[in-house]
């Protein structure tokens, strides 16, 4: 690439980062994607999934292998000791000790029986500084397994659960980048709204500044009255307070869309009217099936009555009779020398069953297991009245927004007759055709039906991205919103 290139390139490439920097005119689609990839809100929910993807880690860890190195070294001790001699008297003796252990092992949890199995090696070195003595014993294999039986099993209820919350979390993370769209595009047209309302603003002090004026020469001519210029000079100052006031709003507004974005706050921004509606149906049973299929509510369904059922379960694995089974296999040895401890070592073997009975606990134990029982009936019922709940929630959904779409055209045919009929009011009473009466009637008409329309707007669009993030589907282009999962 010769030389002549590479400055254009750069040049090009200056220019775009100034545009950006000195853009201030911004659509609802760029503030809700700014929103779902600079604002705090979405910093929030990137660690909040940060955050679930690792405990759900820290789970699949439970049952892979852990490899450990345990050791101990120096254990130094020099001190003087008590020793009972054969005739019962006391004497303390001098002891300068040291002893040095080191242990390899590997353990492996069994998801299916809740026990762990385990295999490690040893090795002790003990030194006697008084006696000039030295030993090294240890074990060069050691196989055991610890197994519960008759108890709760948590690492077989873990794998059912969570899968599930770990699935919720990922999902809940795409409803979340959804909610930041619902909220950006309220914060939109509050921002929004506040612009209307100072150009309404404005736009009446130019008129009633024009209609005074003319109305004071009216007056000279003793064609109107005094009441009638004194109305329009009201007018004129009510209409001047609305821009103070209206400007008031505007700065609010506009801060609170910056800080929820994440601009700097001298940053101007002006914001264009979506007014372009998109047409695309909705079916119900569609968003129904999508809903389901995407939402995490239906997967936090199952997770609660599956967690009900892990409480039932450790209620019962705790009101009987318990053992814990402690079996070991291993050979070990000893000697003067290290090597010694590997020439010819001998088996070892262990065997232990403890044992837990209750005999008289006065009905806790029952009543642990009818209360996990109770818990369990209870959360079933109401994961039923939620599931209709939820079904109902999508279903209100559409309709609402179905219904929004015909009513944002029929409040723009009314903003669009409203202003027609205002223009023709102000020209018939700059001619004395009407009285000032009906001329303030078409005002307040006009100025209502901008503000419905403006309304009407923001309902239609909130219920937009409300839609995607109940379904996590865009029906407006028939794409999935959840991407794939990740396990």
């Amino acid at each position: 690439m010769n030389k002549k290139v590479v400055v254009i390139v750069w040049i090009t490439v200056l220019t775009s980062i100034n545009l950006c920097a000195q853009k201030s005119s911004y659509t609802l689609y760029e503030i809700v994607q700014l929103t779902r990839t600079q604002s705090p809100a979405w910093s929030r929910a990137e660690t909040r999934k940060e955050n679930q993807y690792w405990q759900y880690r820290t789970y699949l860890s439970d049952y892979s292998p852990q490899l450990a190195l345990q050791g101990t070294f120096p254990n130094y001790r020099r001190d003087f000791i008590p020793v009972i001699q054969q005739d019962g008297s006391l004497i303390y003796q001098p002891v300068q000790q040291n002893d040095v252990d080191l242990s390899l092992g590997m353990t492996q949890s069994i998801g299916l029986t809740g026990g762990t199995v385990y295999a490690s090696s040893t090795m002790n070195r003990f030194d006697d500084f008084e006696r000039d003595f030295t030993q090294f014993s240890g074990s060069p294999i050691n196989l055991g397994i610890v197994q519960p039986i008759f108890q709760f099993n948590p690492l077989i209820w873990n794998k059912r659960i969570q899968p599930l919350v770990y699935e919720e979390s990922q999902k809940d993370y795409y409803e979340e980048l959804e909610r930041i769209s619902v909220v950006s595009t309220q914060i939109y047209f509050t921002l929004m709204l506040a612009q209307v309302e100072m150009q309404i603003a404005r736009t009446n002090v130019a008129n009633n500044d024009t209609i005074y004026k003319i109305a004071q020469g009216r007056y000279q001519l003793g064609k109107i009255g005094e009441n009638e210029l004194l109305q329009l000079e009201l007018n004129l100052v009510n209409s001047n307070l609305a821009v103070a006031q209206a400007d008031v709003d505007l700065q609010t507004a506009s801060l609170n869309l910056k800080s929820f974005v994440g601009f700097s706050n001298d940053q101007q921004i002006r914001l264009e009217l979506p007014d372009e509606i998109p047409e695309f149906e909705v079916d119900e049973n569609v968003a129904l099936k999508e809903a389901n299929k995407n939402r995490q509510d239906p997967v936090s369904f199952e997770r609660r009555v599956l967690e009900g059922q892990q409480e039932l379960a450790r209620a019962k694995g705790t009101s009987g009779v318990n053992m814990t089974l402690f079996a070991q296999y291993g050979l070990s040895n000893r000697g003067k020398n290290i090597g010694d401890v590997y020439t010819n070592p001998v088996n070892s073997q262990l065997v232990r069953l403890e044992l837990d009975v209750p005999i008289v606990d006065w009905g806790r134990q029952k009543s642990r297991r009818k209360t996990a029982e109770a818990n369990l009936k209870f959360v079933e019922y109401q994961v039923a009245q939620d599931m209709l709940d939820f079904e109902q929630d999508v279903l209100t959904q559409v309709r609402n927004f179905n219904m929004l779409r015909e009513q944002v055209k029929a409040r723009k045919k009314s903003d669009e007759i409203a202003l027609r009929a205002y223009n023709i009011s102000y020209q018939l009473y700059l001619i004395g055709k009407i009285s000032i009466t009906d001329l303030n009637q078409s005002l307040a008409s006009k100025d209502q039906a901008k503000q419905r329309y403006i309304q009407s707007l923001r309902d239609f669009w909130v219920a937009y991205f409300e839609l995607r993030q109940k379904t996590l589907y865009d029906f407006e282009n028939s794409n999935l919103l959840l991407r794939e999962l990740n396990k």
